[in-house]
């Protein structure tokens, strides 16, 4: 999902990302300005008003989490609402809890509903004449009503019971306390895909009928069943790969022959080494002691602005380490989405092994053949 989103900064010590869905609704509502002989700046106006329902939603969401001692990590935003990614296990596992799943799912609509209701106070105590009722509910050429009714939209929308939905999320907590959380997750991410599907074969439906409503709700109803039927199935594959990783060890997927270096080790003999190494990045070792962890990239950085010194003096000393037992899935989660490009895996402090991201796809592929053979045989 990262791959096709863009960051937007830090807020609120949270990274925060658009998805490229988001930027593709941007050019819909350029287009849709464009066929009605409106200014370009109107479709943009739609469009960011629409990105202020999304953001005051998440905005509520995090501060609810925070509330609930959750700690997040980013927040990925899609037009029907925003996904969290956690920092750590343990607030993933409370996110999931009944209570506080229930909490989380109910600031989102609320929020919305709320946004709107405000809105619709100010508009009708500043310009009690601008018809708020008045058809089309959302449209580039009435700004201000189009900004109430984006957030009804957004609120009603999430408490329909289609995952990534906030009523989605609700159902799935309640499958998961009787079928388990992946498979939970899988039955309602393929009832959400069909929902999303359903939605958008209505909206064709709707073109064909007059009337200014019908014309004014099917594009809307269209891509809001497309972006449910697209976040549910981001969502099956997320499950689908964390159900594969959790069941993979470190000590399945290790490399058990790699080089190290040592912190005493000058910079020009450690690129020496790298020259004669497959690898980007090297344990470094005092003795039989784990001490650091350097890249190639580091080393030649180093030496091209600061001429020869040692490795030390480059090495990273913060870095998470991995028993033979533990399982990838949570090694990833530890190390927040693959930031660091080399898990040591040691015993007792001896580097026994190492995991990079170089690596593991090659070793994950080969790992399913030698699983596959295994059932074979």
């Amino acid at each position: 999902m990262r791959g096709w989103s863009f960051p937007l900064g830090r807020w609120f010590g949270v990274d925060l990302r658009i998805h490229t869905f988001f930027l593709l609704l941007l050019g819909f509502c350029l287009l849709s300005t464009g066929v009605a002989g409106l200014p370009a700046w109107r479709g943009m106006m739609l469009w960011l008003l629409l990105f202020l329902a999304v953001f005051v939603r998440e905005v509520a969401r995090l501060i609810t989490a925070a509330y609930q001692d959750l700690q997040i990590r980013s927040i990925l935003l899609l037009p029907i609402g925003g996904l969290f990614s956690y920092a750590t296990p343990e607030s993933a596992e409370r996110a999931m809890e009944g209570p506080v799943q229930i909490i989380l799912a109910l600031a989102g609509p609320v929020t919305s509903l709320l946004f709107a209701a405000i809105m619709t106070g100010i508009v009708v105590t500043a310009a009690p004449g601008v018809p708020i009722a008045a058809h089309p509910f959302i449209t580039p050429t009435h700004l201000i009503r189009s900004t109430i009714w984006l957030s009804v939209l957004l609120g009603v929308l999430n408490l329909l019971p289609a995952y990534p939905l906030d009523a989605g999320r609700i159902l799935r907590g309640a499958m998961s306390r009787t079928r388990g959380a992946a498979q939970a997750t899988r039955a309602v991410s393929g009832l959400s895909q069909g929902f999303g599907l359903l939605a958008m074969v209505a909206g064709l439906g709707l073109l064909a009928l007059p009337g200014g409503i019908s014309a004014a709700v099917s594009p809307w109803l269209i891509m809001g069943g497309f972006f449910i039927f697209v976040g549910a199935q981001l969502e099956d594959q997320g499950v689908m790969f964390q159900s594969v990783v959790e069941t993979v060890l470190m000590r399945d997927v290790m490399l058990t022959e790699f080089s190290t270096l040592s912190p005493s080790d000058t910079l020009s003999d450690a690129l020496y080494k790298a020259i004669h190494s497959l690898q980007d990045e090297f344990p470094v070792v005092r003795g039989a002691n784990l001490v650091g962890v350097v890249s190639k990239q580091s080393i030649l950085a180093a030496l091209r602005s600061d001429g020869n010194g040692y490795v030390q003096s480059v090495m990273a000393r913060n870095f998470q380490v991995a028993k033979p037992e533990d399982s990838l899935g949570l090694m990833i989660r530890r190390i927040a989405g693959g930031r660091m490009a080399l898990v040591p895996v040691a015993v007792n402090g001896r580097v026994v092994g190492i995991v990079t991201w170089q690596n593991l796809s090659n070793s994950m592929g080969l790992l399913a053949e030698h699983r596959r053979f295994q059932r074979e045989t």
